[in-house]
């Protein structure tokens, strides 16, 4: 079951809302820490099939995404999420990077992501956010 702060959603509740979505504990603990700091209302999954059911139950303003995740990778969650709603504001992120044989990134973009980054960007992605949310 995804980790939220709070347990009631509404369209004003997920105004300022983000879901993380990443298998790698250290990673979500840090992104969400992070968001929560600027503000952000924060939901966490550990994977994409849990991420879809936080997507549809609370319907957060920004998904952050991992793309290499067990039961569900980021491309298919990244797909469904499109598919279901498409406004949604999703961001990507890999440590496999772009140049690499898989272009992982591109390929999220592809599918739908908004926006594709390097995990470890993270000035890039607080920077997003705010505009993602104006869009």
């Amino acid at each position: 079951m995804p980790d939220d702060t709070e347990s009631a959603a509404s369209p004003a509740a997920s105004v300022r809302s983000v879901l993380v979505i990443d298998d790698d504990p250290a990673v979500l603990d840090s992104l969400a820490y992070l968001f929560a700091l600027y503000g952000y209302r924060v939901l966490t999954a550990p994977d994409g099939r849990r991420g879809l059911e936080a997507f549809r139950e609370h319907a957060p303003a920004v998904v952050v995404t991992d793309i290499l995740m067990p039961e569900q990778d980021g491309l298919a969650t990244i797909a469904q999420m499109r598919r279901e709603r498409p406004d949604a504001k999703i961001i990507a992120i890999s440590g496999s990077g772009r140049g690499e044989k898989l272009d992982y990134l591109t390929a999220a973009e592809k599918v739908g992501a908004d926006v594709a980054l390097e995990k470890l960007d993270l000035a890039k992605l607080t920077d997003i956010l705010p505009a993602l949310l104006k869009s």
